[in-house]
């Protein structure tokens, strides 16, 4: 499912211009958020993008790396340097990755991080790089899911990763799940992506085939399949656009169920690391919990851990949690009703 694996409740898994204003930024923030931009790029590829960014993070011209290349005794042209980054060339030759191995020192980056992101040219994964994660290991239907994408026709991998998501939860009067919407942000790491497999698994007695999907902005339905057995439903959103590698895409879209039972959880599964999660849990005048509380997991089957209390809104009762840089594996938040 591109980067973010099944998110469960229950059972795991403008044209005017206005004045300026003065907002207080704290660096560290901002450092942070391009650190883990950077770890992304790294991790998925491809490798143009891998060195754009890098440069970007080092606040290095190109005529500075040069110079630092140069002192290693490694002589490269600008203009080589920039197609690298652009994605004109690749470096193949025995003196180029030797210059790619130097990037690295420079840029100080983690050893061989760059290299292996040019072991293989038509956008697959290979062996050296870190692999996704798999279904399995995040969720327990991974075999329903596994299925539903089969019958689509669409491989584990979609080519997307996550950049940003903020995720909203609506739990109706009766403590079940009523709404789930997303504003979601991805990077493509292939060629010729035009679409996002959305999993959705409700919670025990959920009718998958009375969820109703909402594609809400830039992107439209595609096919729906679901499993009755297991709860979840695989919703095709198709995009306006093709992308390519490295090309970002933000898009809407959402889940309107409330054929479940009552909702003591909500769960979302990252195959990929790297971006930003926001999740906000809302809760009915009518059924408010006793007590929330933010985890992670490694796993499905793992220990929660991570363990933060979480306050409600006073009016709006609500609760959320902020990932800054998420990692392979589950992160979300639980409640008690009594």
């Amino acid at each position: 499912m591109n980067g973010s694996t099944p998110a469960t409740c229950g059972t795991a898994p403008a044209d005017a211009v206005s004045p300026p204003r003065v907002v207080n930024v704290h660096l560290e923030d901002l450092m942070q958020h391009t650190e883990a931009e950077l770890a992304q790029v790294l991790h998925t590829g491809p490798f143009h993008l891998a060195l754009r960014t890098a440069l970007s993070v080092r606040g290095l011209p190109l005529q500075r790396v040069q110079h630092h290349l140069a002192h290693r005794g490694v002589k490269v042209g600008v203009t080589s340097l920039s197609y690298w980054q652009q994605g004109a060339r690749r470096p193949q030759r025995t003196e180029s990755l030797r210059a790619v191995k130097a990037l690295e020192e420079v840029l100080e980056l983690p050893g061989n991080s760059l290299l292996r992101l040019l072991e293989t040219g038509n956008g697959r994964v290979d062996a050296d790089r870190p692999a996704a994660r798999s279904y399995r290991s995040l969720m327990e239907a991974s075999g329903a899911v596994e299925r539903l994408l089969a019958t689509m026709g669409s491989p584990m991998d979609g080519g997307l990763h996550t950049v940003g998501h903020h995720e909203r939860i609506r739990i109706g009067p009766g403590r079940e799940l009523r709404q789930r919407e997303s504003q979601h942000v991805v990077r493509a790491h292939r060629d010729d992506i035009d679409r996002y497999l959305a999993v959705y698994r409700g919670d025990p007695g959920c009718d998958p085939a009375r969820v109703e999907v909402a594609a809400r902005e830039n992107c439209r339905t595609g096919r729906v399949r679901w499993d009755r057995e297991t709860g979840v439903l695989v919703a095709e959103l198709l995009f306006d656009t093709r992308l390519r590698a490295g090309d970002t895409y933000l898009f809407g879209y959402g889940f309107d169920d409330a054929t479940g039972g009552p909702c003591g959880e909500y769960v979302r599964g990252f195959s990929f690391g790297g971006g930003q999660y926001v999740l906000q849990v809302g809760f009915d005048e009518a059924a408010l919990p006793v007590r929330c509380r933010s985890f992670a997991q490694v796993s499905a089957g793992a220990p929660r851990g991570a363990r933060a209390d979480l306050t409600l809104t006073g009016r709006h009762r609500t609760v959320h949690l902020v990932e800054q840089g998420v990692r392979p594996g589950l992160v979300g938040i639980d409640w008690d009703w009594e």
